[in-house]
């Protein structure tokens, strides 16, 4: 590594090769590093070369340095806008997994407790 580059820095880079697990990014001519598949949006990446190709230029993040391997961990994800969740503005809250347990709990019994008192009275008891 030639030129120093620190944590944080953001830059233009090329992309010089894709693989399955992200892409390498050509900083300057003697500088590379790696956008790991997670780092490349939010949200899944199953393909690399589904959101990048060899040559496109792209801005980067730098997030980590490895000097004494000579690595940079690169991200693009970085400078994008988290998502929000989309959610309709009168949407009721969800409701957590217990809620709904309970909820279906208290279904499921009464629904029984009130077939009890039908089959005791068949019964003719």
């Amino acid at each position: 590594m030639v030129k120093k580059y620190e944590l944080g820095d953001v830059l233009t880079g090329k992309v010089t090769g894709i693989q399955p697990y992200g892409a390498f990014v050509a900083l300057d001519d003697n500088t590379q590093g790696l956008v790991h598949i997670s780092e490349i949006t939010y949200g899944f990446v199953k393909d690399v070369s589904e959101f990048l190709a060899v040559g496109q230029e792209v801005e980067v993040k730098i997030l980590e340095i490895d000097e004494e391997a000579e690595k940079i961990s690169l991200s693009m994800r970085a400078l994008q806008e988290r998502p929000t969740s989309v959610r309709k503005k009168d949407a009721p809250p969800r409701k957590t997994l217990q809620d709904r347990v309970d909820e279906s709990d208290a279904n499921g019994f009464n629904s029984l407790k009130d077939k009890l008192q039908d089959w005791i009275e068949q019964s003719g008891h």
